[in-house]
């Protein structure tokens, strides 16, 4: 258990004022009464910096084996990066690939580990040019080291598909389900792939050495795989009639694969390799090397969208970016109180859900910001009494038993 008041006040603030420290400070002593300058707030994060991480994860691990029954076997793990708005690079901050398109900041890479139902259970910070493929295996064998789990069963994308990370899981004794890049597959399995001649709603195997490689059909992908192909004909066509396509943009990256070359100059697209391509659309294929039945594994993967919106919650909602300190051990912290403020917006949401709330975490913190506790000192000591003015804030009070 973490006791430190300060500890609990920043925890909080991260989900009801989005500020910087500075800003934080001001707003605790203003709002709460609270007095923590900036410099004990900074003392305080260089202290949570070498203690306070490790326990935060025990703290989380063993409340998920709370209301999951014990069980954590299926996790899901995914990257992001942070990007800060500085120029100068050190150990920690460095530019590489960014996922929000800022390639010359300097940024770090994250790495999170969540539960079947987006509760989250281990993260890791990682320097900002570090590649994604490597930071899994880091943070499973960590977790796993600690909490010495029997089986667990390891749900990622395709970004972290690559053969060292399958060769590692397996070498490892994990098991695992990957989202596959079939068009990347050898021709033979590309064949094997494209004779299945699935229809709606249809799954089969394929097998790939000692895995075994899911493909499934659906009609609505397909329909979304068409309708994208066809935006990114449509743009490069635009391009050509404006004339601004040169052989440098004839690559395999994204829509650009349909460029040719005619002559020494002349640019045109390749509509046999458009139409040849529709015969992807809607396929959806999954990597995998464990027990479960081929339904299992794809029910399993499509709970990977809850780390998505885990990223989604953190760098919204809970404005995990932007990060305004520059020192390492004070980003980590900032880092961990996120987290914390994570796992508390996943319990609430929990909760709500239990008592039947149509309340959304977010509505449901809307609303507790605009009570007010009103303190009074009197002869015989002090008083105090929760305003519940408007009728949601006293349905609240009655669905938490407060007030």
């Amino acid at each position: 258990m973490i006791k430190e008041d300060i500890f609990w006040q920043l925890v909080l603030s991260r989900l009801t004022y989005l500020v910087s420290k500075l800003r934080t400070s001001g707003y605790l002593d203003r709002y709460h009464a609270v007095a923590y300058p900036v410099q004990q707030i900074y003392r305080y994060m260089d202290k949570l910096h070498s203690g306070q991480k490790e326990l935060v994860q025990q703290i989380s691990y063993e409340h998920i084996q709370q209301i999951l029954g014990g069980q954590v076997s299926v996790v899901f793990y995914d990257v992001t990066s942070l990007y800060f708005e500085i120029d100068h690079e050190d150990e920690l901050l460095k530019t590489g690939f960014s996922k929000e398109g800022k390639h010359q900041n300097p940024q770090i890479v994250l790495g999170l580990l969540v539960s079947r139902n987006g509760y989250p259970l281990a993260y890791d910070v990682f320097e900002g040019n570090k590649f994604e493929g490597h930071t899994m295996l880091p943070v499973l064998d960590s977790y796993n080291e600690k909490y010495n789990l029997e089986q667990m069963i390891i749900i990622a994308d395709s970004g972290l598909l690559s053969n060292a990370n399958i060769n590692e899981l397996q070498s490892a004794g994990y098991e695992f389900i990957l989202g596959a890049r079939i068009k990347n597959e050898k021709h033979d399995i590309q064949r094997k792939i494209l004779s299945l001649k699935l229809s709606d709603g249809d799954s089969a195997v394929v097998q790939k050495g000692n895995l075994r490689l899911i493909v499934t059909y659906p009609d609505n992908r397909a329909k979304k795989d068409l309708i994208n192909r066809e935006k990114g004909l449509k743009k490069l066509e635009k391009r050509i009639k404006a004339g601004r396509l040169t052989k440098s943009n004839i690559n395999n990256r994204g829509y650009n694969k349909y460029l040719k070359m005619e002559g020494e100059v002349n640019i045109a697209i390749d509509y046999s390799r458009f139409e040849a391509d529709g015969a992807w659309d809607g396929l959806k294929g999954y990597l995998t090397n464990a027990n479960l039945s081929k339904e299992e594994i794809i029910e399993n993967y499509g709970h990977l969208w809850l780390i998505e919106k885990a990223f989604r919650i953190s760098k919204t909602d809970l404005k995990i970016k932007p990060i305004y300190h520059r020192l390492q051990h004070r980003i980590e912290c900032h880092i961990c109180i996120s987290f914390v403020a994570y796992k508390i917006y996943k319990e609430l949401e929990r909760q709500l859900k239990e008592k039947k709330s149509s309340l959304s975490p977010e509505k449901d913190i809307e609303i507790v910001k605009t009570i007010y506790q009103v303190k009074a000192q009197t002869d015989n000591g002090e008083v105090s009494h929760i305003l519940l003015i408007s009728k949601e804030q006293q349905n609240l009070a009655q669905l938490f038993n407060f007030g």
